[in-house]
């Protein structure tokens, strides 16, 4: 038990909701106004139509419907200019927050008509709308998702003993209260014999301040969202022990409009999935040029970027609402009612009525696309091509391995980590030295970090993982042993002579 004086999590959840913007009804007053009144304030006179999009350029999972949309002016292309529109001037606003509660509050005040935002903010955005009862959201497309929930994680300082979720009770672990992060870490905490009111001291934190905490010694662990929990490990003072894959619970950050918007101007609101759609093929076009620009965008490294939307990355870019996305929603709704999020009782179910893909397929038709060669796209986005050492094809991504070399504009692939530890060498003898390097989960294929992995080698191969256990229990399995990066090239070179530049 910690020595630290303490409330029950439940208590804590109440005391930090005006913080991260829950207790949203107190903003919504502009709602009480008449629907038509309510189109006056948004529409302005018939010549200017306002377009305000909240987006949260931080997060970087919104990357793609936010900041490049707004950067590269992609919805400008594609809003109409005739028939009603004709001699229209577009009012087109941007602002991002650090988080999806804030976009709510303005949502429901009418000052801002489009939302991008996680799982959690986006079924409160749908309850609290329908609390007000004049005017609804709806949830009208997806921009990136984990069926599986990677993007969630709990990392802790980088020089701590502590490697298993196990290990963290009688200490302090801080996360934003009522975030998808948070939902993930008492459900994780409990499966891993941890009870989160009694055996840990939970503190709300918004990611920049747990970031600061991690820094300063002040927490033990710190749980969050996309992209913290692999920000802070590739910026060196964290490693994750816990990715929210291993709950098996989908997580997402998708588009919530006003409906009185979409019904005023469902042609605009199709323009804004085009130029969504053409920032979806932009990234995955050229992956590496495009991360490098949503840095410039966002302050988040190129790499961790990558890391998320790239290549076999930790969230895919797909647009669609199906069922996975819709039970990311219900969930949310279920933990959300737990944490007392929810003033009245709300079926999980009904989310299922809140959702409408018509605006989405509207724009993929009219722009010749086929729904499900768009998700096959997504779902067959993974690392390919040739080894850049031996020229083999690369058939296995999750066997596969990356590093991006300083000042290179793209990254280079590998069929296996050994393959990439014999080019590290050479690299190095050319005077030159990789930014990151990447492998991924035998198991489970998540994409990690070398340098934070766990490798097991047993002579006819090695293979990465996040977690310790994992390793050591492939180890006993397959008469390997279990060694950390930095110990890699010397089992290696006991195991696998073979000179650089040739196959192994």
């Amino acid at each position: 038990m910690v020595a630290l004086k303490r409330r029950s999590w439940t208590n804590k959840v109440a005391a930090t909701l005006v913080i991260f913007g829950f207790s949203v009804l107190a903003s919504s007053s502009a709602s009480s106004n008449s629907i038509e009144s309510t189109k006056n304030k948004i529409f302005g006179n018939k010549n200017t139509i306002r377009i305000s999009i909240g987006t949260q350029d931080q997060v970087i999972n919104t990357a793609i419907g936010g900041a490049t949309v707004r950067e590269m002016d992609l919805l400008r292309k594609y809003l109409p200019t005739t028939g009603k529109y004709e001699g229209v001037n577009y009012d087109i606003q941007w602002s991002s927050y650090t988080s999806g509660p804030p976009i709510t509050n303005k949502m429901l005040a009418n000052q801002i008509d489009i939302g991008l935002m996680g799982d959690f903010p986006a079924a409160i955005n749908l309850i609290k709308f329908r609390e007000e009862g004049e005017v609804e959201s709806t949830f009208i497309g997806t921009l990136a998702y984990s069926p599986n929930g990677a993007g969630n994680a709990v990392v802790v300082p980088k020089d701590s003993d502590v490697t298993s979720l196990s290990q963290l009770a009688g200490k302090s672990v801080s996360v934003p209260f009522g975030s998808a992060a948070h939902g993930m870490l008492l459900k994780a905490l409990s499966d891993n014999g941890v009870d989160p009111e009694t055996d840990v001291e939970l503190i709300s934190q918004a990611p920049e301040v747990g970031g600061t905490s991690l820094r300063t010694g002040q927490i033990d662990a710190h749980a969050d969202f996309v992209p913290f929990g692999e920000l802070f490990p590739f910026r060196g003072f964290a490693k994750k022990i816990f990715d929210g894959a291993q709950t098996g619970v989908p997580t997402l950050h998708g588009i919530v409009v006003r409906d009185d918007f979409a019904q005023e101007h469902p042609e605009i609101v199709k323009a804004y999935m085009k130029a969504m759609l053409e920032a979806n093929q932009i990234y995955r076009t050229n992956p590496e040029a495009t991360s490098a620009k949503i840095e410039e965008w966002s302050g988040i490294e190129k790499e961790v970027v990558y890391m998320f939307l790239g290549p076999s990355g930790l969230q895919p870019l797909d647009p669609t609402i199906r069922q996975v996305h819709v039970d990311a929603l219900k969930n949310s709704i279920t933990t959300l009612t737990e944490l007392g999020k929810v003033e009245r009782e709300v079926d999980p179910e009904a989310v299922s009525g809140w959702v409408d893909e018509s605006y989405l397929k509207a724009a993929m038709s009219e722009q010749g696309l086929n729904y499900d060669e768009v998700i096959a796209e997504a779902e067959n986005y993974v690392i390919s091509g040739q080894d850049a050492l031996t020229g083999e094809e690369i058939t296995e991504p999750k066997m596969a391995a990356q590093f991006w070399i300083q000042g290179e504009e793209k990254v280079t692939n590998f069929a296996s980590i050994g393959n990439m530890m014999q080019m590290l060498p050479k690299l190095r003898a050319e005077g030159k030295a990789a930014d990151v390097m990447f492998v991924h989960d035998r198991n489970n294929g998540w994409k990690l970090f070398a340098e934070n992995s766990y490798y097991v080698n047993n002579g006819d191969g090695v293979s990465a993982f996040l977690l310790q256990e994992d390793a050591q229990q492939y180890a006993a399995s397959s008469g390997g042993q279990v060694t950390a990066f930095k110990d890699l090239p010397a089992t290696l070179a006991q195991t696998n002579p073979t000179p650089v530049g040739t196959a192994n």
